[in-house]
């Protein structure tokens, strides 16, 4: 008796065991599948939206280009030798993408965007970061006289349609309903300051976020009247007075998640006076840099937007890695194992 019992047990184990194998198999499937539409909607989208085309992009640029994106100039980029030239692997496109559409000749509200892969290898990683960055990076040409804070309001506008109209489109596929408002809420970093002053840049963009679910923060990289920052910006890319991050507040995980860094980017003014500030002038004789002095690249907007974070946020997944191909330290592949995440 006791030997079927075990046998019937056994059997009961197993049976479980596979089904609930079969459903985790399911489940992944389902999710590449949803990436994948999620992926194509939102491209066309965007390619509508902000009048750009999908183009190639390097993995990694030369050092002496000037072509780095030096995020907040601490962080040390993954680099190689090649004869007597050194190479980075980026950190973004900030700057090759300003650059590639003057040598291509791009016109007036004519942009162009692709498929940024980076390497941080100094990322402290959590559920919404990881060692492997992938994102849309984009940028169009504007006039001079559209560098200014209606334009930009207009452009967040555009991609932030795009995102609400991509998690329409996943709700009525896969029922996945994300909270999202209809429309973005503008604050500056200023602003936002003002109306938390006893909190720390990171609580407010918590608070805020929390408060409206979806918020873009004006002004990211100069001194606030407290002496501090909302965040770090490299000096040479954007304009800190006409650049912000756009966050949207994930309910599955009880945070703000930032989708998107952008900015209209400096002219040969602003480039000048940033680098001072940032105490970088010895940038100032790199290729990339003198071309914006002397009026040779066009005036652009352009940022990039985070693949993996809106692919977690609109199929309401708990951890990045869900939903990235990336490599994991034992103590994190550990911890989702706990979580049976993966």
């Amino acid at each position: 008796m006791e030997f079927f019992r075990k046998k019937w047990y056994d059997n009961i184990r197993s049976f479980l065991k596979e089904g609930i194998l079969m459903k985790k198999e399911s489940s992944y499937f389902t999710t590449l599948t949803a990436i994948s539409e999620l992926k194509n909607h939102f491209e066309k989208q965007l390619e509508k939206n902000l009048n750009i085309i999908k183009v190639p992009a390097p993995l990694f640029v030369s050092t002496r280009s000037g072509l780095q994106d030096n995020l907040n100039g601490v962080e040390k980029a993954v680099m190689f030798v090649k004869g007597n030239e050194s190479f980075e692997v980026i950190h973004s496109l900030a700057k090759w993408k300003r650059e590639a559409l003057g040598r291509y000749e791009f016109p007036v509200y004519k942009g162009l965007y692709t498929n940024m892969r980076a390497i941080r290898q100094d990322e402290t990683v959590d559920n919404i970061h990881s060692l492997y960055v992938e994102q849309w990076d984009w940028e169009k040409v504007i006039k001079y006289q559209d560098r200014n804070v209606d334009y930009l309001k207009n452009t967040v506008k555009s991609i932030y349609s795009a995102i609400f109209s991509t998690s329409k489109f996943i709700n009525r596929k896969y029922h996945v309903n994300v909270d999202l408002p209809k429309n973005i809420t503008f604050i500056t970093s200023q602003e936002l300051e003002n109306l938390y002053p006893n909190s720390s840049p990171k609580e407010r963009e918590e608070l805020i976020t929390k408060k409206y679910r979806a918020v873009f923060i004006i002004g990211i990289g100069d001194l606030l009247k407290s002496g501090v920052r909302q965040d770090s910006r490299s000096p040479d890319y954007d304009d800190w007075s006409l650049n912000g991050d756009l966050l949207i507040y994930s309910d599955k995980i009880s945070k703000a998640v930032e989708i998107s860094s952008m900015g209209i980017r400096v002219d040969e003014i602003s480039l000048r006076e940033q680098l001072e500030k940032a105490r970088a002038l010895d940038r100032i004789g790199l290729p990339y840099h003198q071309k914006i002095l002397k009026c040779e690249l066009p005036y652009t907007i352009g940022g990039g937007i985070g693949k993996s974070r809106l692919f977690m946020l609109l199929l309401a997944k708990e951890h990045i890695a869900e939903v990235q191909a990336s490599a994991w330290e034992e103590a994190t592949l550990n911890e989702l194992a706990d979580k049976m995440i993966l």
